[in-house]
């Protein structure tokens, strides 16, 4: 994994590393249940409890095993929510991706964008052959965020979690290469 942290630009957005200092607009979005649910996560309660995920955002960097993106808007360093891989592991070419976005910004476009770019970079920069998306089955908006960028559920993965004091069903969802490689050459055309 890269020393220095990539920044990435797209038609609208900037997403870059997050810091301490981000803590106060990630708390707005972080402590919102219907944005952290999905997420496996209580929400949070206190600026405290979002310093304790922009460490693991920074332990994951460090460590080879991940990293995650703060989606800006060009014209104001917001932090809006994050993008980016979990549980990378570079023997077989193969990440999770994983995302959330305030509320007050759903429905326009930006995790699009966010996933999009981050995919790519997957691909460009870290050399995945497979990126995965574990999503509730309830959690239509985001089946079809990654079903409009290619993925495939592959199937359902029972009990696959334990989280927020019950075990969780998710769907697996999987972008290939090949596939990805194919579907940017198509759109091209």
């Amino acid at each position: 994994m890269e020393k220095v942290f990539p920044l990435i630009e797209t038609r609208r957005l900037i997403l870059r590393e997050v810091t301490i200092e981000d803590a106060g607009d990630m708390f707005k979005y972080l402590s919102d249940i219907d944005v952290v649910k999905p997420m496996g996560l209580d929400p949070c309660q206190t600026v405290n409890d979002v310093w304790d995920e922009i460490k693991w955002y920074e332990s994951i960097f460090q460590e080879g095993t991940g990293i995650r993106w703060g989606i800006t808007l060009k014209d104001s360093c917001k932090v809006l929510g994050s993008c980016g891989f979990l549980n990378m592991v570079t023997k077989h070419h193969r990440a999770e991706i994983g995302y959330e976005l305030s509320k007050d910004h759903w429905g326009k476009g930006i995790a699009s964008e966010a996933l999009e770019a981050v995919v790519k970079y997957g691909y460009r920069h870290f050399h995945l052959e497979r990126i995965e998306a574990l999503i509730e089955p309830d959690n239509h908006p985001s089946q079809k965020l990654v079903e409009k960028q290619g993925f495939r559920r592959e199937g359902l993965l029972r009990h696959y979690e334990y989280t927020c004091g019950k075990f969780d069903d998710l769907y697996m969802y999987s972008l290939i290469k090949e596939d990805f490689n194919d579907m940017s050459f198509n759109s091209l055309s």
